[in-house]
């Protein structure tokens, strides 16, 4: 059953966990450590969302942050789907790289 849809509005903190799907790795080296960590921060900057703590694993990362008027949605789509294209290139892969949770 999935989880139900979360509550979102401006200023609210939220707990974020990204896992992988097929208990795959999402970092794989230094150069996906630094593009996790470059597109975390531009997308962040652009939707004015405030970032708390971000310990980042090589198979998951959890965020603790405080969304801003674009609402949580639009940041986690924009962050999740930039680093996607950028690993699937980079690692000759298509699909998904995140689970639903």
């Amino acid at each position: 059953m999935p989880r139900p849809a979360r509550l979102d509005a401006p200023d609210t903190s939220h707990h974020i966990i990204t896992r992988e799907i097929e208990k795959r790795r999402i970092i794989d080296d230094q150069w996906d450590q630094k593009n996790f960590v470059s597109c975390f921060g531009s997308v962040a900057k652009n939707t004015e969302t405030i970032i708390y703590a971000w310990p980042l694993m090589t198979n998951h990362s959890l965020v603790l942050l405080r969304s801003s008027l674009p609402g949580l949605p639009v940041f986690m789509r924009m962050f999740l789907t930039g680093y996607v294209i950028y690993y699937n290139r980079r690692h000759k892969r298509h699909g998904h790289l995140f689970q639903k949770l």
